[in-house]
């Protein structure tokens, strides 16, 4: 396996339903590698296995039959402890509704990790939040609840929560498809720069082929099978709205 590879799944199959008779495969035989340093794109109609694809992996649900190895391990076969703690150390999430919990902070929500995977937060972790709220424009909205924040705001909160424990792959599902066209420009142009500046791989799902014809790779399911995996071909630079400065 390359040194540069952070998954590898090797005839990755997914069922639900397991011996009964509704019992239905929904992904079938998948075999996909994820390096370091990529921004792809995760296309394809609904019901074509996107979302469970992107739950296997980030570890939060288990494949059927396959082989899933996370930077360089084995990972069938984890107990789900073990699962939970490969997740926390590797793995950040953004999805299509933020999930920020309403009583909490800007703060509070980006330290939320550190939190529930230690029991405390440092006061390096708590630098660290207040480094990422700036870096992504909201130095000055750290002491805001999610409801006095806009929509996407809020998500760039959830993309300072997502890198607060430094993950190599960043998993998001729909992350603009909650927002408005501004909006949605905006916390692409944001992954777009925490990709180009700290180097993290990111994994986007998205319906808008503006958006995946901005990633560098794409890859499309259909019918649970991999119908397209290649580089992008990038088109004339396109205008993207800049992150606000803090």
């Amino acid at each position: 396996m390359a040194a540069d590879t952070l998954i590898k799944l090797q005839t990755l199959r997914k069922s639900y339903n397991l011996g009964q008779p509704n019992e239905a495969e929904v992904l079938h035989g998948l075999d996909l590698c994820v390096r370091r340093g990529e921004f792809i794109a995760l296309m394809g109609p609904s019901g074509s296995g996107k979302s469970t694809l992107l739950n296997i992996l980030g570890l939060l649900e288990r494949m059927t039959s396959g082989d899933y190895w996370l930077q360089g391990e084995l990972v069938r076969g984890l107990s789900d402890a073990e699962l939970t703690l490969r997740r926390r150390r590797t793995l950040g999430f953004v999805f299509q509704f933020h999930h920020l919990l309403p009583a909490f902070t800007a703060l509070e929500n980006v330290t939320l990790p550190a939190l529930m995977g230690e029991g405390r937060v440092s006061p390096a972790q708590h630098e660290k939040a207040r480094d990422l709220l700036a870096a992504v424009g909201l130095g000055a909205a750290m002491d805001k609840r999610p409801k006095e924040l806009s929509g996407g705001m809020q998500q760039r909160v959830a993309m300072a929560r997502a890198l607060v424990m430094d993950p190599p792959l960043v998993l998001a599902d729909e992350p603009t498809g909650n927002l408005d066209t501004v909006s949605s420009a905006e916390v692409f142009a944001l992954m777009r720069r925490i990709h180009a500046e700290r180097g993290t791989a990111f994994v986007v799902v998205t319906h808008d082929p503006r958006l995946a014809a901005r990633c560098d790779r794409l890859v499309e399911l259909i019918d649970g099978r991999i119908a397209r995996d290649e580089a992008v071909v990038q088109a004339a630079a396109q205008a993207m709205p800049e992150v606000p400065p803090s």
